[in-house]
């Protein structure tokens, strides 16, 4: 919010953030390089050295489809929808996921699973009935946000072979793609706005916010490919679920959203739906003891 460190070009700034977890990729792999030639054990030895494989970025170029247009149409949903309304638009991301793992993955999730995204869908109709701001290109857009972000998880696990199960070689794949990717875009519709705030692209403040941001944004990579290898992707959308519902209630103190009953219980049934569907998952999951 900051005049002097923000640029109405999240484009721009994306493209920004997936520049700097390459070079982070790479400045981590030689760090690690010369602790484990030294003998020495940290948490750098968890970064190999970078080693440009065209043949790998291509593999990867699905996975970085899915995930440019993740961004962008996340954005534009933040754009166009009130952030407390953001949860509702995007909780169609676990319908998605249930969707989008029986066809590219194979897997069936059972009937009573199935049944508790009755609720989700509930909570989405009723929010939409009850924002007082409804926008239809927003909602749009949160729905298209939902559809890639549940193949982003899925795709996610599925590339990840591709670079040995290794989640910083991951990283810097996609993000170097994305890189490549995002240029056009940036120059459809964000080249004039970039044009005009062309002299906070001389700001040391501007530039060190930006570093911070994208620091953080490699951070946030990182721990997304940990826990999709670590867990699944219906475990990495329903804590993203979890994050937004909260983000949602946090809104209306923050951001002053006004509020209605309908929109107010759609939040509510979204949160519980995704609740539910976790403690099914959990349940199903959890193997019967033998008497």
């Amino acid at each position: 919010s900051n005049e002097e460190a923000s640029i109405s070009a999240p484009l721009f700034v994306t493209w920004f953030q997936c520049l700097l977890t390459c070079v982070i990729c790479i400045v981590l792999g030689h760090l690690g390089e010369i602790t484990r030639n030294n003998g020495s054990k940290s948490i750098l030895d968890d970064f190999p050295v970078v080693k440009f494989e065209g043949e790998k970025l291509v593999k990867m170029l699905p996975l970085s489809l899915i995930f440019v247009g993740m961004i962008t149409f996340n954005n534009l949903c933040l754009q166009y929808v009130e952030v407390s309304f953001y949860n509702v638009a995007r909780c169609l991301s676990l319908v998605f996921n249930v969707i989008f793992t029986y066809l590219v993955l194979g897997k069936s999730t059972n009937l009573i699973t199935c049944s508790t995204l009755i609720v989700v869908i509930a909570g989405f109709v009723l929010g939409i009935n009850g924002e007082i701001d409804f926008s239809l290109v927003g909602t749009s857009a949160g729905i298209l946000s939902s559809v890639f972000v549940s193949l982003n998880s899925i795709f996610t696990s599925r590339m990840l072979p591709v670079v040995d199960n290794d989640k910083s070689m991951l990283l810097f794949y996609n993000n170097m793609n994305a890189t490549i990717l995002f240029v056009p875009l940036i120059f459809m519709f964000e080249f004039q706005i970039i044009s005009d705030a062309s002299d906070k692209l001389f700001s040391s403040f501007f530039w060190l916010s930006m570093t911070i941001t994208g620091i953080m944004g490699f951070a946030i990579g990182l721990v997304t490919v940990m826990q999709v290898k670590a867990t699944s992707p219906l475990t990495h959308n329903i804590s993203g679920t979890a994050k937004a519902a909260v983000q949602s209630l946090m809104a209306f103190y923050i951001w002053g959203n006004q509020a209605t009953t309908q929109g107010i219980l759609g939040i509510l049934l979204v949160i519980f739906g995704s609740g539910l569907y976790t403690w099914v998952q959990m349940m199903s999951a959890t193997p019967v003891p033998k008497n």
